[in-house]
């Protein structure tokens, strides 16, 4: 049991609060308590066979991009501190007794807290918030002087997950280039050592060369009377009165999964999903740095990911070969990350164009990705649900395009979603209707816009590339289609949102006009005249927009008038 820790407690006896409790102290006070980063493009599109899953793919996706995404990131700092009496147990850390709420470590712990202690667990984490924001009125943070004898500790999720080693782990040792440490480094984890993978080390001789000669790979659990490691503010935001360190909340998109300074379980997922630490910004420019002057010409650009047999999980993509034969019409190469060292992993991501893989823990490599490049997961709805958010964090450090294409699960009721708890992840099956799907996008990406028979796949391509951050692809797509867009308003619609990201406000007025008289039912598109319209100065337009609104959906006067005094005048 001296590797387990307590959860039956209040919170106040488990989690340790940084400006109260004993045992901890900075080296390096935070330069801020949070700022902000621009968001990187992140959307995911339906590719089922079946349209009653799309559906429901559509739905999810929509509620996540309507009510969980942040316009811009929050970057928490991660600095180097002192523990007193400190001890690792299983992942975590511990001072003087307490739990660090630190980073991923710090919301697994919460989550544990939350699933040990059910019903009564959400009162008892708002009320203990509740309480060190009343305590905590005034910044206190506890500074320490640089010790000359301690040794340097993280506490590791595992040594075999390549996603939290290279996510979680690793960042934590940029914290080192703040400080002037000569001593040991130790990486303590829970699992058997037999079952550490040669990419730990691999990776920290890679881009941490001057420590590697100092780690010490070491099992949980271990005590220090005192030891220095690295600990996020990310958590810290919910124990610090909103006076202090400012408040989140007008970045919230709505209050359906964001409750505001509470620190409830959906409010903690969404802060971790639309937010960065500053180590693993660190680690990206480290790793950059590292490749920057050497030759990687033997790498492709257009690259496809693929699982090794014997190396990852066994969660074979159903449908690769043929999605492979047409990939490689338009010059990409399969690769497997095994086969490549850690500097030419980071180099495939930084040279690349387009990436496509199967979800897997390979997609953390985003980090490394440049602004340019697009990243094409294939996954299911089951990871959607529950693993989307957790690669935010890698697509927003590097500001590339994260684009998912949610397929079947291979599995053998694959219209409902597994139960992680009892299967965990299902394989991905790409069915030749979702291949055609993600290869009318692949192949627009590459300069090779598809002619398509339908008008309704024409403006669902158009869509998908507009929402993915590529105005001038879907341009092409449009193009190329241009005779089937009279009396279609979904072409009209999408030809209309081109303009609208080209700033072509004139133009877009006219296609949302076209979109309106193909389909008079659609009260949005009257919307969207409006705000045209306003954005043009065409008073005449406006007032004619809100009474045809008035007239044909009188329902939605009132919902477009709130908060805008401008509505009100021409009404």
């Amino acid at each position: 049991m001296r590797n387990q820790i307590d959860h039956s407690g209040e919170p106040v006896a488990l989690f340790l609060d940084p400006a109260r409790d004993a045992g901890v102290g900075f080296l390096t006070p935070p330069p801020f308590w949070w700022r902000l980063r621009d968001a990187s493009q992140i959307d995911a599109f339906a590719a089922s066979a079946d349209e009653g899953m799309n559906a429901r793919i559509e739905a999810h996706v929509r509620q996540v991009k309507r009510h969980r995404s942040f316009n811009q990131v929050i970057e928490f700092p991660v600095v180097a501190t002192l523990l007193e009496r400190a001890e690792f147990r299983k992942s975590y850390t511990m001072a003087h007794g307490k739990a660090l709420l630190n980073g991923a470590a710090g919301a697994r712990l919460m989550n544990r807290f939350d699933w040990e202690r059910g019903e009564d667990a959400s009162a008892s984490l708002s009320a203990y918030f509740a309480a060190c924001q009343a305590a905590n009125d005034v910044a206190r943070l506890p500074v320490a002087d640089m010790p000359q004898d301690a040794d340097f500790a993280l506490g590791c999720r595992n040594t075999f997950n390549y996603f939290h080693f290279l996510t979680e782990t690793l960042p934590q040792l940029t914290v080192l280039d703040e400080i002037e440490f000569q001593g040991r480094i130790f990486l303590h984890f829970p699992n058997h050592p037999e079952k550490t993978r040669p990419f730990v080390l691999g990776f920290i001789r890679a881009l941490f060369p001057e420590l590697a000669d100092r780690l010490v790979l070491e099992r949980a659990p271990r005590d220090y009377p005192r030891v220095l490691t690295a600990f996020s503010f990310q958590w810290a935001y919910f124990q610090f009165p909103s006076q202090v360190v400012g408040s989140l909340d007008p970045l919230a998109p709505s209050d359906l999964s964001w409750h505001g300074h509470t620190g409830s379980r959906t409010t903690r997922a969404v802060l971790a999903m639309n937010s960065v630490e500053s180590s693993l910004l660190s680690l990206r420019a480290r790793g950059l740095a590292a490749v920057e002057h050497r030759a990687f010409d033997h790498l492709p650009k257009r690259v496809y990911i693929c699982r090794k047999t014997g190396e990852a999980r066994d969660r074979k993509l159903r449908g690769e070969a043929a999605l492979l034969e047409l990939l490689t019409v338009f010059g990409f190469e399969a690769v497997a990350l095994e086969d490549l060292s850690p500097l030419d992993q980071i180099a495939l991501m930084a040279r690349a164009e387009i990436v496509v893989t199967a979800h897997g823990a390979g997609l953390a490599n985003m980090v490394f990705a440049n602004r340019d490049a697009t990243v094409i997961e294939i996954g299911t709805l089951q990871t959607a649900q529950i693993r989307w958010g957790d690669f935010w964090p890698a697509a927003h450090v590097s500001g590339c395009r994260y684009v998912s294409f949610v397929a079947d699960h291979d599995c053998d009721n694959p219209l409902e979603v597994p139960d992680f708890n009892l299967v965990g992840l299902v394989p991905v099956h790409l069915s030749e209707r979702g291949l055609g799907r993600l290869m009318a996008f692949v192949a627009t990406l590459c300069g090779h816009a598809p002619r398509l028979d339908r008008a309704e796949d024409v403006a669902r391509l158009a869509m998908q590339l507009l929402r993915a951050g590529h105005v001038e692809r879907a341009d092409a797509v449009l193009e190329r289609h241009r005779d089937m867009q009279h009396g279609h308003a979904g072409l009209c619609l999408a030809q209309a949102d081109v303009h609208k990201a080209r700033g072509e406000w004139g133009a877009e007025l006219i296609a949302l006009y076209e979109a309106r008289q193909a389909d008079p039912s659609r009260w949005q598109t009257l919307a969207q005249v409006l705000w045209c319209a306003r954005r043009l100065n065409k008073v005449e337009v406006q007032v004619w927009a809100i009474r045809v609104l008035q007239a044909e959906f009188p329902d939605r006067i009132a919902e477009l008038a709130k908060g805008r005094d401008w509505v009100q005048q021409l009404l």
